[in-house]
Formats: C-alpha cells, structure tokens, sequence
C-alpha cells in the first residue's frame, strides 16, 4: 500500500536487511497481540465463574505458558519448512549451474528480460552476474532468495515465545494486581488499551490506516472477552 499513516507516502516496500527487520518486527507486535487477546480471553472468563486469586494465576499461567509454547512451536514447524524449501532450491541451482552452465546462463538473461531489460543488457548483466556468484545471482532472481540470510526457525521461535509471554503477562498482571473490586475493569480497560496501541503500530508497520486496524483489533478483543466472560458466568450460575 502506498499511503501511510500521518500522511506520508511509501511508494516502495523495505529490502534487504530493512525489509527483514520490518518483517520481525510486525511479527513480533502480532505476537504481543496474540497473546494479550488469549490470556484476556482465558483470565477474563474464569472471572466470571471465580473471584479466587489463586484460580485466576493458575489459568493466566497455564493460558501463558500454553500459548507461547503452542506460539513458539508453531513457528518453528512453519520456519522450518521454509528454511527446507529454500535449501532444496539452493541445492537444484546448484546442481543445474554445474551439470548445464550455459542453459542456465540463458534462463537468467530472459529472467532479467521479462524484468524491463533489454536483451542485450540482460545478456551482459547476466553475464557480470554469473561471474560474480553464478549461485546467488540464480537464487535471488529466480527465487527470491538471499543465500546469507536463511529463515532461522531457532530466531523465529525464541521470538513468537518471548512476543507472545510479553503480551500475556499484561492481563495476567491487571487481573492479579489490583483489589478483586476493580480487578475486572482494570484488566478490560489495560487490555482495550494495549489493543489499541499494537492494532496502531502494526497498521503503522504495514502503511496502512491506523483508525481500521485500531478498531478491528479493539473490537475482536472485547468480544473474545465479552464471550469468555459470559462462558465464566453461565458455569458459575450453573453450580459447575
């Protein structure tokens, strides 16, 4: 998207190392996110079953834990995979540029074609290109990919669960601070606000509008509380 928040405009996304840093970035505010709407959602709702202090730790812990693990595993698999799919890619390139050299030599130059380059300033490019690093001049054209900097799932693990224990622990911490009177509204309230601040910097990463993301985020996490807590209710008025 091209109009950013504040009114300036990006008319081009972040590459290389920016464009990296950008990309963990907004993955770790959406894991914040995550995990202030889960524990909202899981403290929130034994809330209205319990007033017990000691009940209300025991599932914020075990909504944290849970989460973050469930997070941190998640990503591993996913990053994991995409680290595989990109060494299997290196490894055909490489074998492709040894065994027929010169075919691969002329499927770069029409890539660099089709990319707006004449053909014979694709041919020398290609050329310049291969002579410098016939491998990452392949992976990088032809897949998109930098041979330096393979998705790392150990990074991208160790982030989601820190981003995720990060998030939870403000609502663990605005349901077990304050007196069991206001517990429930200081809990909604910081939840509402921290919503509010992570659906406007990830629309401030993105380049969108913040107003849109800021209300979706909001929204979505006062109904996951709203449902969780009438949930909690309905056991308690139940004898369960």
């Amino acid at each position: 998207m091209s109009e950013a928040t504040g009114g300036e405009r990006h008319d081009e996304a972040p590459t290389g190392g920016l464009g990296t840093r950008l990309n963990w970035l907004r993955a770790a505010v959406l894991g914040a996110n995550d995990g202030i709407v889960s524990t909202a959602g899981v403290v929130v709702g034994v809330a209205g079953a319990t007033d017990s202090q000691p009940a209300l730790l025991t599932a914020g812990l075990a909504g944290l834990l849970a989460g973050s693990m469930s997070m941190a595993a998640g990503e591993y698999v996913s990053v994991s995979t995409q680290r595989d799919s990109e060494m299997a890619a290196l490894a055909v390139e490489k074998r492709e540029l040894k065994e027929q050299p010169e075919a691969e030599l002329d499927e770069l130059t029409r890539m660099l074609a089709d990319r707006g380059l004449s053909e014979e300033v694709a041919r020398e490019a290609a050329v310049q290109l291969t002579d410098r690093d016939a491998l990452r001049a392949h992976a990088r054209v032809e897949h998109g990919i930098d041979p330096d900097q393979l998705a790392n799932p150990w990074h991208a693990a160790v982030a989601s669960f820190l981003a995720f224990t990060a998030g939870a622990l403000l609502p663990l911490l605005a349901i077990m601070l304050p007196p069991a009177s206001a517990r429930l509204y200081v809990t909604v309230l910081s939840v509402l606000a921290a919503l509010t601040l992570t659906g406007w910097w990830s629309a401030r990463l993105g380049a969108a509008a913040a107003g849109p993301a800021v209300l979706r985020n909001v929204c979505g996490g006062a109904l996951a509380m709203a449902v969780t807590y009438a949930a909690g209710s309905a056991l308690d008025a139940a004898g369960v």
